[in-house]
């Protein structure tokens, strides 16, 4: 489940543990077969509750020759300015998704992330930690 081997601080840690639980308890409580905008507002509010600071739909920009450039692309959840999460509620998490998570925690400068595929009937056969 886990990508790379580079140490995480604990303090990023503790975050990840709180998003993992979180996240088991939105898809405890909604099941598979929401669009991920709803996924996505649920588990930003169970976060919150949580004490944790969320925002969503953070743009990245992408650098292009020197250049700070808005391409559209949109972080769904940065946890704490440490973690990103990315929702999805697909069939299968295919390689492009691993992808677009990687490059999302290279431009960030943020080193963990989560895909969590809600549309699965075991939350944890969605989930995946990217290290990067």
């Amino acid at each position: 489940m886990t990508s790379g081997t580079s140490h995480i601080p604990q303090a990023t840690e503790d975050v990840a543990a709180q998003i993992v639980d979180a996240g088991l308890r939105v898809h405890e409580a909604l099941g598979p077969g929401l669009l991920e905008s709803a996924y996505e507002h649920c588990l930003a509010h169970e976060l919150t509750q949580r004490g944790k600071v969320v925002q969503r739909q953070v743009p990245m920009p992408i650098s292009y020759n020197g250049t700070q450039l808005d391409a559209g692309y949109r972080i769904d959840l940065l946890v704490e300015k440490c973690v990103i999460v990315e929702i999805k509620a697909l069939e299968a998490i295919l390689p492009i998704h691993h992808a677009q998570l990687l490059t999302y925690l290279r431009l960030s400068g943020c080193r963990l992330g989560f895909l969590m595929n809600f549309n699965v009937p075991l939350y944890k056969s969605g989930l995946r930690r990217v290290i990067l």
